[in-house]
C-alpha cells in the first residue's frame, strides 16, 4: 500500500516512521466486511490507521457465493478505509475459511547436506512436502513446521545450525479448493487490488488473541463467526490442529427467526441484545416486546411481538450445542483434547453471547474464557478491542510477520552475494598472480628458482 497523503489527526509526533510498511488486511466475513489498515510503531504494536466494517454479501459460510455482490462490499469496505486513511490500498492480506479448507499434518525427511542443517535442507523438506500434499483442485496455502527430529532427537523447534546426519520434519499443511481462491481474486482484481498473502483465518485469530504462554501449556482457540466456526490448537508453541465447521452464528439467528417468527433483523437483534446462551429459570417470567413497523399498511395501528426470554435461550443453547458437539469431535480428533492446560479461548462475533462459557464448559468439562485482540495494537479505538475483529487483526499481525521474514532473507540473500562477490574478487586476484607469474614462461620460473637455490648472497663472506 502506498502512503499518498498520510495526515495524522494527532496533536503529538507519530510513533512511526513515515517510511514505515503498511499492511492492509481483509477480513471476507458472512456477516461483515472489515479492513484494517496498520503500521507498525517503535514500539513494536500495530497502530491502526483506519478500519471499516460493512455488511457483507454475496459471501456463504466463508466462502464467494455471488461474485457481483462480494465485489460490490469489498469495494466499499475498501473505499471506507481509504477515505479515512487518506490513503490508496494497492495490496491486502486476505483470510480465508469455510467447509473448503482441509487441513492436515504431514512428515518427511532427509540426509543432512556438509553434517549441519541450513535453511536449504528446509526448503527442500517444505517442497518435498508440497509434493506429497498436492492435490489435484486444490491449492496449499500454508506449510508450517512443527518440530523435528534429527538423529533420533526429539522436539527440536529450530534446526538450523544443528549437526547431524539425518533430519525428519513434521509440517502443519492447509490447502483449500482452488476456485475457492480463484473466486475471492476475482473479487480482489475488480477492485483494482492485488492479494499480498493469504492466511487461514483461525490461525490469524490465534495470532491476535493467545498468548506464547498459552499456546505452550496447550490452547483450543475457537472463532465463532457468522458463516463459521474456526479451530486452532497449540501445545508446545505449535500449531498441532486446525480445522473450520460450516456452522456459525448465522444458523442461531436462522433458528430464532423461525421459531419464533420474525425478520431476520430481528431476530439478529434479539440475538445480540437479549439472548443468552444457556436457558436458566429466571428468564421463564421475562417477555421481550418488538414492534413491528407498519408505515406501508392501511391500518397503522402498532403492531407488537413478544418473545419469552426462556424460549429465547432455549433456541439459542440448542443449536450451540450441536456446534460445540462438532468441536468436541475435532478435539478428540487432535489427540489433544486432555492436553489444553490454558483451556478453550472463545472469540469472534459469536463469543459476546452471553454466558456462552458456561455452555462451553458444561458440555465439554473444559475452563473456558473469551480472549480480545488488544495485545498486539495500540489504538484508542475500543470497539477494535472487541473479539469481532480477532481476525482482522491478526491478520495484520501475519502480513507484518510475513513482511519481516521476506526482509530477512533479502538480507541473507544480500550478505551471501556480497560474500560471493568477495570470494570471486579474492578468486581474480590469486588467478591474476598466478597470470603474472606464468608471463615468463612455466620452464623460466622454474630455472629461476633454481639459479637462486645456487647462488651465493653477497652478505656472505666466502671462504
Amino acid at each position: 500500500m502506498e502512503i499518498l497523503n498520510n495526515n495524522t489527526t494527532s496533536q503529538s509526533e507519530p510513533n512511526f516512521s513515515i517510511d514505515s510498511p503498511v499492511v492492509v488486511a481483509l477480513d471476507i466475513g458472512t456477516t461483515k466486511i472489515v479492513t484494517l489498515v496498520g503500521v507498525k510503531n517503535k514500539f513494536g504494536k500495530i497502530e491502526i490507521l483506519a478500519y471499516s466494517n460493512v455488511p457483507s454479501k454475496g459471501v456463504l459460510r466463508g466462502a464467494v457465493a455471488n461474485i457481483k455482490d462480494a465485489t460490490e462490499s469489498i469495494g466499499k469496505s475498501i473505499k471506507e478505509a481509504e477515505a479515512k486513511c487518506k490513503a490508496e490500498i494497492a495490496e491486502v492480506v486476505v483470510g480465508v475459511a469455510g467447509q473448503y479448507i482441509k487441513s492436515i499434518n504431514q512428515s518427511t525427511s532427509l540426509t543432512i547436506s556438509n553434517d549441519e542443517v541450513t535453511e536449504e535442507d528446509i526448503k527442500k523438506m517444505m517442497e518435498d512436502i508440497k509434493q506429497i500434499s498436492q492435490k489435484p483442485g486444490e491449492k496449499i496455502i500454508s506449510i508450517i513446521p512443527q518440530d523435528f527430529i534429527i538423529d533420533n532427537v526429539n522436539g527440536i523447534t529450530n534446526p538450523i545450525g544443528y549437526s547431524g546426519k539425518h533430519i525428519k520434519g513434521n509440517f502443519h499443511v492447509v490447502s483449500v479448493t482452488e476456485s475457492i481462491i480463484k473466486n475471492i481474486n476475482k473479487c480482489i482484481q475488480a477492485n483494482n487490488l492485488s492479494i499480498q498473502e493469504i492466511f487461514l483465518e483461525p490461525i490469524a485469530s490465534a495470532a491476535s488473541v493467545l498468548t506464547d504462554e498459552q499456546k505452550e501449556a496447550g490452547v483450543c482457540l475457537i472463532d465463532i463467526g457468522g458463516g463459521t466456526t474456526d479451530i486452532a490448537i497449540y501445545h508446545g508453541n505449535i500449531i498441532r490442529h486446525s480445522a473450520v465447521i460450516p456452522l456459525g452464528g448465522n444458523v442461531i439467528t436462522n433458528d430464532i427467526k423461525e421459531v419464533c417468527k420474525l425478520t431476520e433483523k430481528q431476530a439478529e437483534t434479539l440475538k445480540i441484545k437479549e439472548g443468552y446462551a444457556m436457558p436458566f429459570d429466571e428468564l421463564k417470567t421475562k417477555n421481550l416486546r418488538l414492534v413491528r413497523s407498519t408505515e406501508n399498511l392501511l391500518d397503522k395501528s402498532e403492531q407488537v411481538k413478544t418473545v419469552n426470554a426462556h424460549t429465547l435461550a432455549e433456541v439459542i443453547n440448542s443449536r450451540l450445542e450441536e456446534i460445540i458437539q462438532l468441536i468436541d469431535n475435532q478435539l478428540e480428533l487432535s489427540g489433544y483434547k486432555d492436553k489444553l492446560s490454558s483451556g478453550i479461548i472463545l472469540t469472534g462475533g459469536g463469543s459476546l453471547l452471553k454466558n456462552i462459557k458456561d455452555v462451553f464448559m458444561a458440555n465439554l468439562g473444559i475452563d473456558t474464557s473469551v480472549g480480545v485482540p488488544n495485545q498486539h495494537i495500540s489504538t484508542s479505538i475500543e470497539e477494535l478491542k472487541s473479539p469481532i475483529y480477532s481476525t482482522a487483526i491478526g491478520l495484520l499481525i501475519l502480513g507484518f510477520q510475513n513482511l519481516e521474514e521476506k526482509s530477512d532473507n533479502q538480507r541473507n540473500n544480500s550478505t551471501q552475494s556480497n560474500q560471493m562477490q568477495t570470494t570471486n574478487a579474492q578468486d581474480k586476484q590469486i588467478a591474476q598472480e598466478l597470470s603474472n607469474k606464468r608471463k615468463g614462461g612455466f620452464l623460466s620460473g622454474i630455472m629461476k628458482g633454481i639459479k637462486d637455490l645456487f647462488e651465493t648472497p653477497d652478505n656472505l663472506d666466502n671462504t
